[in-house]
């Protein structure tokens, strides 16, 4: 063919659309997948975790019934379009732009590392797993003093950050005891134990999901060497980060603050 015939990527979109257009238009019910969709979101947003993984499965099923046997193409390509979505969402829910952008890197990489036959359901749970962690972040806490409420989202979005409560008390502009005693009185635990259930819940998807070191992971969440961070670790989870990353079967610790309403 010529190059002046070959068809522009305007002209091949065009096409494209019109041929899945007629495609579709052969399918019933298609009102049902937004619907459910947007049940999804809901679901999502309200940390509703074991709903929104079952409600994911009824997408994926009738994301199956169009894909015939390119099933796993359309799965991975509506998990990366998924994850693009809650990225936004976690945008206009003012997390911070660069941890949003990360979000949506880390939720690609896990698809692009597990998409195969045998495990897209579990990616399925993974992706319900992160995205609901992430939201709870973000979740307005609760606790009868503003400042420690105001703390609990700082550490939250700035969790990879060496902080400490000195520098935590300086952001803030109070001195350390009386953010250490405030904290304490209102969320239930000292606010270094804060950081490290932090440091540790954060750490999980990197030690499941990415081909980094223990020791280097330990260094990226400041823990002062890797014996102090398996230490912190199990006792938090019960397991040692080897044996959780070891084991896809381990469930993810998420910490509850005590006091939290």
């Amino acid at each position: 063919m010529n190059i002046l015939e070959t068809p522009s990527i305007q002209e091949t979109i065009s096409r494209i659309f019109m041929n899945e257009t007629e495609n579709v238009a052969q399918l019933e019910g298609l009102e049902r997948f937004f619907e459910v969709e947007t049940q999804l979101m809901h679901e999502i947003h309200n940390l509703e975790k074991d709903r929104a993984k079952e409600t994911l499965r009824e997408l994926i099923d009738m994301l199956a019934l169009h894909a015939g046997k390119d099933i796993i193409r359309t799965v991975r390509n509506y998990y990366i379009i998924l994850s693009s979505v809650m990225a936004r969402k976690l945008y206009e829910m003012r997390v911070p732009p660069k941890k949003a952008f990360a979000f949506n890197a880390a939720c690609v990489e896990l698809v692009d590392k597990h998409m195969n036959d045998s495990e897209f359901m579990y990616v399925a749970d993974e992706l319900i797993e992160f995205f609901t962690s992430i939201i709870s972040e973000r979740k307005q806490p609760s606790f009868g003093h503003q400042t420690v409420n105001k703390v609990v989202i700082f550490i939250n979005d700035e969790v990879e950050r060496d902080l400490s409560v000195e520098e935590i008390a300086k952001h803030f502009n109070i001195s350390t005891s009386h953010l250490s005693r405030i904290f304490r009185e209102h969320a239930g635990i000292t606010l270094v134990e804060y950081l490290n259930v932090r440091r540790v819940e954060e750490s999980q998807y990197y030690l499941r999901h990415s081909n980094k070191g223990i020791s280097e992971i330990s260094k990226q969440f400041h823990f002062c060497n890797q014996s102090y961070f398996t230490r912190i670790f199990k006792k938090y989870t019960t397991v040692t980060p080897k044996q959780f990353r070891d084991s896809q079967h381990i469930p993810y610790f998420r910490y509850t603050l005590p006091n939290a309403k």
